[in-house]
């Protein structure tokens, strides 16, 4: 993969992660980042004033700057700019910040040396990752704070992540022999104006999502399995009179899941006549959420391909200044996909409900000797829990915006908040999805011998190698905490 020429999807983004030299530069993209850092060196000894390149920035906008200052001007800007606060976002995160950022720059307009982009892909190889904090960008000149501190270690600042520990930044690079860069003009502001920390969030969000989407239809089988539950609410004639993208993919899996089931086919003439929404509504809820990923994706990967710093550097005789760092374009589905998310939770919680109240044969709390025993009835609450919380965590953060930089900046996305707030959703689905599946194990425990289908056979099998039927009370939370890893590492088989 080629930066500043390919395109790149969010799938590509992850394997770069995983190895960084599968990305590089090539003469196409270093001949345009050179063209475009000679584009402002001339635009510097000219007699012009371009915002950003011999100005002061935001409100001192109109303060020019001469050439012997522009050095001094872009380290003030980094330094003066990281102030952001909280915990550091994941490593990874940071990692994705700095792909996504060496890939819009290495795109030629952004006026930013070749020396720059390259100590940029250095560290990433030599896996010497900056530290972020996770709160203090309101989404509009880009992510300031957040990219400010992202490239702090470029001037020998900062902290840095070395494996697992944060280290001071110019002790690593001396360490590594590597010396600090000084910035030129317009290098600061290429540097920190940018989407990037909106981007990653919302990379890291669709990974998880993804999967989270595929499993949640396989989590709905197996508590459909438990329920005994119709399979004629996926039947493919219902889907195709109202054909929406995610219901009819969801439909389709749904009766994959259920193919050949001894367990539905037992009951195939029983007297009920629907099941409640939580089991009969799967295609349609979760297909609305998987129309919500679609189009996050989509327009994910168009900022991923795009240049979002200011001004744009067009020619030596052409700069623009405009609006493309702004975060509008990814807040308002990134919020859209937070409600995605938590719907796939309160669902899901309702599923698990229905299992615990021992109808259709089976046992109040899915244990036989409730009573002394409280079974699966607390874990429910965790469900409830997690499920408001999310609840709680919809507040579309695009719907707020307050002005800074004395008026300058009079309207801001606030994405950055809503990227976060998504992962956190998407944290707590894992959980809940977690409890759904421990309950539809325990389900399936009462349908014996009738066996499901293949793929859901192999799930419970793996659901109980970690986590065995249960008999009596014992520390379910434990149980809870395996599960939850199962899904976390991904290790459960959803296609």
């Amino acid at each position: 993969m080629i930066y500043g020429i390919d395109t790149l999807g969010y799938h590509d983004v992850l394997e770069i992660l995983k190895n960084p030299s599968k990305a590089k530069l090539n003469k196409k993209s270093r001949d345009q980042i050179i063209k475009s850092q000679q584009n402002v060196r001339k635009i510097v000894e000219s007699d012009r004033t371009v915002y950003g390149i011999n100005t002061g920035f935001g409100p001192l906008c109109d303060v020019k700057i001469s050439e012997e200052e522009t050095a001094q001007l872009q380290h003030n800007l980094i330094i003066s700019h990281a102030v952001g606060v909280g915990k550091p976002i994941d490593k990874n995160i940071s990692r994705i910040m700095m792909i996504s950022k060496i890939h819009a720059l290495s795109k030629g307009f952004s006026g930013v040396s070749l020396d720059v982009i390259e100590r940029l892909i250095l560290m990433l190889e030599l896996d010497i990752i900056p530290v972020v904090p996770e709160q203090g960008s309101v989404g509009a000149s880009g992510d300031l704070a957040p990219l400010a501190h992202l490239v702090l270690p470029l001037l020998g600042l900062g902290q840095v992540w070395v494996n697992d520990e944060i280290k001071v930044t110019s002790e690593v690079l001396e360490k590594h022999n590597i010396q600090p860069l000084k910035l030129g003009p317009k290098e600061g502001l290429g540097l920190i104006n940018g989407t990037q920390f909106i981007l990653a969030h919302a990379i890291v969000g669709l990974s998880k999502f993804e999967y989270l989407l595929d499993l949640a239809d396989l989590t709905a089988a197996m508590s459909l399995e438990a329920y005994r539950g119709s399979a004629s609410p996926f039947k493919k004639e219902l889907h195709d009179i109202r054909p929406f993208d995610g219901s009819q993919k969801v439909a389709e899996r749904m009766r994959n899941f259920l193919k050949n089931s001894d367990n539905l086919k037992s009951h195939e003439f029983c007297d009920r006549v629907q099941d409640p929404y939580s089991m009969r509504c799967v295609p349609q809820v979760h297909g609305a959420s998987r129309n919500a990923f679609e189009h996050l994706k989509n327009l994910t990967e168009t900022e991923l391909n795009s240049v979002t710093d200011n001004p744009i550097v067009l020619s030596a005789e052409e700069s623009i200044s405009g609006g493309n760092f702004h975060g509008q374009l990814l807040a308002l589905p990134l919020d859209y996909a937070s409600l995605a998310a938590a719907e796939l939770g309160n669902i899901s919680d309702r599923r698990s409900y229905l299992l615990l109240e021992g109808k259709y044969g089976l046992p109040k709390l899915l244990v036989e000797s409730s009573g002394l025993n409280s079974g699966f009835m607390i874990p429910q609450y965790t469900s409830a829990a997690l499920v408001t919380e999310n609840k709680t965590l919809c507040f579309p953060a695009s719907a707020d915006s307050i002005p800074t930089s004395l008026g300058q900046e009079d309207h801001v996305s606030m994405g950055s908040i809503s990227g976060r707030k998504f992962n956190q959703i998407l944290g707590n689905l894992e959980n809940i999805l977690a409890i759904e599946l421990m309950f539809a194990a325990q389900g399936l425990e009462f349908r014996r011998p009738a066996k499901c289908s293949k793929i859901v056979e192999t799930n419970y099998e793996i659901i109980r190698s970690v986590v065995p039927k249960l008999e009596n009370d014992r520390l379910i939370g434990e149980d809870i905490l395996k599960i939850a890893e199962l899904v976390r590492e991904r290790k459960l088989v959803v296609n």
